[in-house]
């Protein structure tokens, strides 16, 4: 980072209340995607893992290894259909025994996905100065660009940067997203609204397959709008290659906060 961009970083951050981001010790605020860039060859002491906490470390646990699990996969176009109620069983024992599931025929289209997948990398390859507008304390910024969830409370950092974004209502927040790279707002806007859809077809059959409101069908039209009108938070996680990837990790053993997750991996 040159010595003019550290100074605006470390401004732009004391407005908004990280008073100590220049000392040395904070350096780690720049952000993985940078440190790679400039040829880091060994990983920050802020990004180091306990001994405990690092790959591999955990692969002696009898609960963690050799398990072989195979996550149930979802055929969601047989919902319609004679094989509903098998696929609603299916669902079901997904939800109750792994809570962790893979959703194939769900209707949302390879171009959506890749053009999603191909816009979010567009942005972590764009220039720190224009990354860096959207890094921010406030963790209900419509838009935050960061590394972890706290970058002042947290005492190590995962290995990845990360874009996050407000979605619901999307006419309130699309104004405030990044208007580049090009096509950002309108490729973004698209997936989120089909990922949407997507979520309130899953609730719509998860609540059924679990008998929730079983033959009520207020209820079930109740719970529905409810979700309808929940947020929707999207982030997109980079994960730059690392010069030591047995000392960090690029994200720990977690519990998301959301209802639901719909993952999009490349």
């Amino acid at each position: 980072m040159s010595p003019g961009m550290a100074v605006t970083f470390s401004e732009r951050m004391k407005l908004k209340g990280e008073d100590d981001v220049d000392r040395p010790e904070n350096q780690y605020q720049k952000l993985v995607k940078l440190l790679v860039d400039n040829g880091i060859h060994s990983v920050p002491k802020k990004y180091i893992f306990p001994p405990s906490k690092r790959p591999g470390m955990n692969m002696e646990d009898p609960n963690v290894a050799k398990q072989n699990l195979e996550l149930p996969i979802i055929d969601f176009s047989n919902l319609i259909g004679p094989n509903r109620h098998q696929v609603l069983q299916a669902l079901a024992n997904a939800c109750q025994r792994y809570r962790f599931f893979q959703v194939v025929n769900h209707g949302i289209s390879e171009d959506v996905m890749n053009n999603m997948m191909d816009v979010s990398g567009r942005f972590f390859d764009l220039p720190f100065e224009e990354r860096g507008k959207y890094m921010t304390a406030d963790m209900r910024a419509a838009v935050r660009y960061g590394t972890n969830f706290s970058q002042t409370k947290d005492r190590v950092f995962c290995w990845r940067d990360f874009l996050k974004l407000l979605c619901h209502p999307l006419p309130d927040f699309l104004p405030h997203w990044p208007d580049s790279p090009v096509n950002f707002r309108k490729v973004v806007a698209t997936y989120a609204e089909e990922a949407k859809d997507l979520f309130l077809r899953l609730m719509e059959a998860i609540v059924e397959s679990l008998g929730i409101v079983e033959n009520n069908k207020e209820g079930k039209d109740n719970i529905l709008q409810e979700l309808e009108n929940g947020s929707q938070l999207m982030a997109a996680n980079f994960y730059p290659p690392c010069p030591q990837p047995d000392l960090t990790l690029g994200m720990p053993p977690h519990s998301d906060y959301g209802f639901l997750t719909l993952l999009l991996q490349d």
